[in-house]
C-alpha cells in the first residue's frame, strides 16, 4: 500500500473539483439578509442575524407562535413585535444549557392559539409579529457575543419594533439594555424578576450571568436608582452583588416582601421606582424566579420562588404602564420536565404582550364584545 492508494488522499484531491456555487450564494444571501456582524467579529462571513445556509440553520417553520420568519432583516419595518433568540450560555457558572432556550420556547408554541380568554386578546388579530431567528453568537467569546447582541437589539429599536429576546443565560441582559439605551431620550428603568440580584462586577474574571445589572447600571441613562428586582432570595447568593445593590441604591424585593405586602402594593412600588424620572422601562424575566417545582429547567434553581400565578399577576400589573422591550432568560431545556419551563417562558411572553395590547400600549386592541350593562332583574346582565 502506498499513499496514493489511500481513499482519504484521493478524496482530498477530489474536493477541489466539487462545485461551491450554491454554497457561496447561500453564504452571500446569509450576509445580505442577516446584515453585517458587530465590529469586533473578525470573520466577516458571519451574519449578525443567523440565516439559513452555511452560517447556521434555522427552520422557518419553528417560529414563536408560528409567526412569519423574517428572512431579510433589511425589510424589518412597520411590524409591532419581533422575536429574536440570543442562544448564549457561555456566561453560565453552574449548569449550561440555556443556549437551547430560544428553540425550547419556540417549540412549545407550535399549537398555541394566540388567544387569551381572561384578557380577551387575540395576539394574531392585534399585533403584526415576526420572528427574526437567532443572533449569531460566538460561543467561546462573551464580549464578542455581547457586541453581536447589542448591535442586533439596537437594529430592532432603530426600526421601532418591540423586541422580545429569548435567552440564553442572564449575561445577555447587559447587551440588551446597552442596545436599547441610545434610543431612549432620557433614563431607562429596569424591572428585573429573579431569585438572584446579578449585580457582581465579575465572576471568574468575566462578565457572566451573575453580573449583567452591575454593568447595565453603568450606562449613563440606566441608573441603578431605576432598577427594581423582584423575587430575590435564597442561599445561592453572591455577597459582593448584594453589596453592590446596597452601595448603588438599587431596590431588591424578596418573596417575603410579596407575602407581607401583597402583589398589588409590590407592583405599585416597582412601577414607582422604575418609572421615576424615566422615559422607558425594560422588563427582564429570569425563569428561576419561579419555584423549581414549576420551573426545573434552569441553570441555577433556587427553592422558595414565586408561584406561576403570582408571577403572572405581577407581570399584568407592571406591564400595563408600557414597556420598551423585554427578555426571558435562563430557560434550559436539558433540565426540563415535560417542557414545563419552556411553556412558562412562552406564557410570560404571551401574557406581557396581551397586557400591552389590552392597555393600548402596543398594537391594536380589538374588542367585539358588547358592553355589559346592569339589568333590573337580579342576576341578569342586560
Amino acid at each position: 500500500m502506498n499513499r496514493e492508494s489511500l481513499s482519504g488522499v484521493r478524496m482530498v484531491r477530489a474536493e477541489e473539483h466539487v462545485p461551491s456555487r450554491e454554497r457561496e450564494e447561500r453564504r452571500r444571501l446569509a450576509l445580505e439578509w442577516g446584515l453585517e456582524s458587530a465590529w469586533s467579529i473578525t470573520d466577516r462571513t458571519i451574519p449578525l442575524f443567523n440565516r439559513n445556509g452555511v452560517a447556521g440553520k434555522f427552520s422557518s417553520s419553528q417560529t414563536f407562535l408560528g409567526v412569519p420568519f423574517q428572512q431579510d432583516m433589511r425589510e424589518l419595518d412597520g411590524q409591532d413585535v419581533v422575536f429574536v433568540g440570543a442562544p448564549l450560555d457561555a456566561g453560565t457558572t453552574y449548569r449550561p444549557g440555556s443556549r437551547f432556550g430560544p428553540n425550547g420556547i419556540r417549540s412549545v408554541t407550535s399549537l398555541a392559539m394566540g388567544y387569551n380568554f381572561e384578557l380577551g386578546v387575540d395576539l394574531y388579530e392585534s399585533l403584526r409579529m415576526v420572528d427574526a431567528g437567532d443572533v449569531s453568537i460566538i460561543p467561546a467569546n462573551l464580549e464578542k457575543s455581547f457586541d453581536q447582541i447589542d448591535k442586533a437589539v439596537a437594529y430592532l429599536h432603530e426600526r421601532e419594533v418591540f423586541p422580545v429576546v429569548f435567552g440564553g443565560d442572564h449575561s445577555i441582559g447587559y447587551p440588551d439594555i446597552r442596545g436599547l439605551a441610545p434610543f431612549v431620550d432620557g433614563n431607562v428603568g429596569i424591572i428585573h424578576f429573579d431569585r438572584h440580584p446579578d449585580m457582581g462586577e465579575l465572576t471568574l474574571d468575566e462578565r457572566m450571568h451573575g453580573t449583567p445589572f452591575f454593568h447595565a447600571t453603568n450606562i449613563p441613562n440606566a441608573p441603578p436608582s431605576n432598577l427594581v428586582q423582584i423575587g430575590i432570595g435564597g442561599w445561592n447568593m453572591n455577597r459582593t452583588g448584594v453589596r453592590n445593590v446596597r452601595e448603588r441604591g438599587a431596590t431588591s424585593i424578596t418573596v417575603g416582601d410579596i407575602d407581607r405586602w401583597g402583589l398589588e402594593r409590590i407592583a405599585e412600588k416597582a412601577l414607582e421606582i422604575a418609572w421615576k424620572n424615566a422615559k422607558a422601562v425594560f422588563l427582564s424575566f429570569d425563569i428561576d424566579v419561579l419555584d423549581p417545582a414549576f420551573a426545573p429547567g434552569t441553570g441555577t434553581p433556587e427553592p422558595g420562588g414565586l408561584l406561576p400565578r403570582e408571577a403572572f399577576r405581577l407581570l399584568e400589573l407592571v406591564a400595563r404602564e408600557g414597556l420598551a422591550g423585554m427578555e426571558v432568560v435562563e430557560v434550559a431545556p436539558p433540565y426540563d420536565v415535560a417542557d414545563t419551563t419552556s411553556m412558562l417562558g412562552a406564557r410570560v411572553v404571551m401574557d406581557v404582550l396581551g397586557v400591552l395590547v389590552k392597555n393600548r400600549k402596543l398594537g391594536q386592541f380589538v374588542a367585539d364584545a358588547e358592553p355589559v350593562t346592569e339589568s333590573t332583574e337580579p342576576g341578569v346582565a342586560g
